[in-house]
């Protein structure tokens, strides 16, 4: 496919930070959603730029409907119709268990990370042509439950492995590809958030690799199931996690 338009959400860091700058060095035109860090989507950007890559920046709360077209919107004007997607967006709230969360907060756990990539789809989907491909960022948490530390985040990954199959059986005829990933323990902030920055380093001793995973190796199994070369696999999730 020619003129290769990818939509990366919650991209000014982490997986999606990685995702968009491997994905420009490859010859896509990239559009980098953010929700509110503009200092660093713009770092993202003037980083692709340097680089020679195609690149603009979008903020956008994506589990706002409303949001969501005009971030769609934007891109058909500034780039041209999408031909692939990166649903990578996500929260992740401090260690609880669940006798101890309210509906505000499994709510917004829900809403960011299930609604917003419904939504993202949609959108796409409206505008995709054969041979474009979605990819969607689950979590090993979808598998272990992730008893007593964020349940409600492993419950919204879960929904997440189950939006991949069937979507991509709704759409597999018309030549659109839906895969996932599931990432296990990566070095992102996203442990910060939950209030255990060195989380990784606790847990490396339990991983089969003895480590915990980076942001680019996740992106490279993003990138690979975008591309034409993965051109037969649809519906499949792909565990990026240390043989967790």
């Amino acid at each position: 496919m020619q003129n290769k338009i990818a939509v990366v959400t919650g991209a000014s860091r982490g997986i999606g930070k990685a995702t968009a700058k491997l994905l420009a060095s490859q010859g896509y035109a990239v559009c980098i959603n953010y929700h509110s860090n503009k200092i660093a989507a713009n770092g993202v950007v003037e980083s692709i730029l340097a680089q020679g890559g195609k690149v603009i920046a979008y903020q956008a709360d994506v589990s706002c409907e409303s949001q969501v077209v005009e971030l769609f919107n934007f891109v058909d004007a500034q780039l041209g119709t999408i031909t692939h997607l990166v649903n990578n967006v996500g929260i992740l709230l401090p260690q609880s268990k669940l006798i101890d969360m309210d509906a505000q907060r499994i709510n917004k756990i829900l809403t960011t990370n299930v609604t917003s990539y419904f939504l993202c789809c949609r959108e796409a989907l409206k505008r995709m042509q054969k041979g474009a491909a979605i990819v969607n960022v689950s979590s090993g948490a979808a598998r272990s439950g992730s008893p007593s530390e964020y349940i409600d985040y492993a419950a919204s990954k879960g929904a997440i492995d189950t939006l991949t199959k069937g979507l991509s059986l709704e759409v597999a005829a018309q030549g659109i590809r839906v895969n996932g990933v599931r990432p296990g323990f990566i070095h992102t902030d996203i442990h910060a958030d939950g209030g255990e920055p060195k989380r990784i380093t606790r847990l490396s001793p339990h991983i089969p690799l003895q480590r915990g995973g980076t942001p680019e190796e996740v992106a490279q199994a993003i990138a690979w199931l975008l591309s034409d070369v993965a051109s037969y696999v649809t519906g499949s999730t792909i565990d990026v996690s240390g043989g967790k």
